[in-house]
């Protein structure tokens, strides 16, 4: 694998513009839809009918977000995404600091989505999956494979992206499906409350679904490597944001109908739990292989921008030239593997058991990085909406409005974060900054 990189096309050699409408789409959702669906139901069954209206807010503010991404990528499809937005807009240095938090974010993901596959397997290998040596071994080797697949190549990691996205979708439109047949009014109850109550408990619920709505910017990071970028990324964007949330909201109201509130609030499978009722415990476990799938799918989708978003900084100066090395197919090898080793550093930390806290902050602090460029994003569009940036002619006012909203949503999510992780979040940016120096210095 090294001499593959020693090999490598320069770095200033364009990749293969190999991605499509429709894998573009399913890169969206695909990594948008990850573990966290399969588990979120039940932490939603206390709040019954609230949780729909708090899904409704989160799902209108990433639509919001979505049409942002969407502008800016149709006036300015550069790669990067949120990154080389964030840089025209305000400078190298918050262009830099949006870029190292999300890479962060990404590769930490990535070893918290290895792991969760993982344990969507312990009712077929239990003998495995619950011995920590051997589950951890199973995950770096999902993580390394998957690596592999992006590097031999940016369309074989997109067509497997598309069937995981396929096959992933089957179980929750399924349950959707069953839910709305047998609709249980008494589960979707509001319960009275005073209005400060209640304004509380829906900033909790969609605190919560907010994470789900994650990666609705992916399509805008490979764009040297989608085809006709101004045109298709926009639409994958929106698109995907549109199916996810669809999706989001039709499997719950599924789940609440088909569960009652009391177990659906102490199941750690609800899906799988929801699918037992309808066809026992075959469909059970063809849920958890779904589950399982949809682990499988967001990793392959985050491994493959774990290398496209440092190319893309690299090329403009401000990572170290690693990053943007090709391999002779066009794909950031050297990036992706030096990303795939800080995983495994990760995964190994979570099956120490004095560091198991630790990792989970880690993760939180990540989820928390990937809000930043969203709110740097909306800020961009809407100062280019009202023309204080000139961006072609792009001054409207239905996008400031649109523009102005999506500040706000994205403000508010990260204040629902809460002060501690915010404070660490900005140690997180801070850690950044001698990188950012040293770059500065060589240029």
């Amino acid at each position: 694998m090294t001499a593959g990189v020693a090999g490598a096309a320069s770095a200033s050699a364009a990749p293969p513009r190999e991605l499509g409408f429709w894998t573009a789409v399913a890169l969206v959702v695909g990594n948008m839809i990850g573990s966290g669906v399969f588990l979120l139901p039940a932490s939603l069954a206390a709040y019954g009918g609230l949780s729909l209206l708090g899904w409704l807010v989160s799902a209108t503010g990433s639509l919001l977000l979505a049409v942002v991404f969407a502008r800016l990528a149709r006036l300015d499809p550069a790669s990067g995404g949120p990154y080389a937005y964030t840089r025209r807009a305000f400078g190298a240095l918050p262009g830099f600091l949006v870029a190292w938090g999300y890479w962060i974010s990404v590769w930490s993901a990535n070893a918290a989505l290895a792991v969760a596959f993982v344990g969507y397997l312990d009712p077929f290998i239990p003998s495995i999956v619950r011995a920590p040596a051997a589950s951890a071994a199973l995950a770096i080797a999902t993580l390394w494979f998957l690596t592999a697949v992006n590097i031999s190549g940016i369309r074989a990691a997109g067509r497997l992206q598309v069937v995981t996205t396929a096959l992933k979708i089957v179980p929750l439109v399924v349950i959707a499906i069953a839910g709305l047949i047998r609709f249980a009014p008494a589960s979707f109850v509001m319960h009275e409350a005073g209005a400060k109550t209640f304004a509380v408990d829906l900033m909790s619920v969609v605190t919560l679904t907010l994470w789900a709505f994650l990666g609705l910017e992916c399509a805008t990071i490979p764009a040297g490597s989608v085809r006709d970028p101004d045109r298709t990324i926009p639409r994958a964007t929106v698109t995907g944001t549109v199916i996810a949330a669809a999706i989001y909201i039709l499997s719950t109201i599924g789940i609440m109908s088909l569960i009652a509130p009391a177990a659906l609030a102490s199941t750690t499978a609800p899906f799988a739990d929801a699918a037992r009722t309808i066809g026992g415990d075959r469909a059970a476990a063809l849920v958890a292989i779904g589950a399982a799938i949809s682990c499988f799918g967001a990793l392959n989708g985050w491994v493959l921008i774990v290398g496209q978003l440092p190319l893309a900084v690299a090329r403009d100066g401000l990572f170290p030239p690693l990053f943007a090395r090709l391999t002779q197919r066009g794909t950031p090898a050297a990036g992706m593997i030096l990303s795939g080793v800080l995983s495994t550093v990760l995964i190994a930390m979570n099956y120490s058991r004095g560091l198991v806290p630790l990792f989970t902050f880690i993760i939180l602090l990540a989820t928390l990085s990937t809000l930043v460029p969203y709110l740097m994003c909306s800020l961009a569009a809407f100062l280019i909406a009202i023309g204080r940036l000139r961006v072609r002619h792009a001054v409207s006012t239905g996008g400031a409005a649109i523009a102005a909203a999506a500040v706000c949503y994205s403000f508010v999510a990260i204040i629902g974060a809460g002060r501690e992780v915010i404070t660490w979040g900005a140690v997180l940016l801070a850690a950044g900054l001698p990188v950012y120096l040293w770059m500065r210095g060589r240029a």
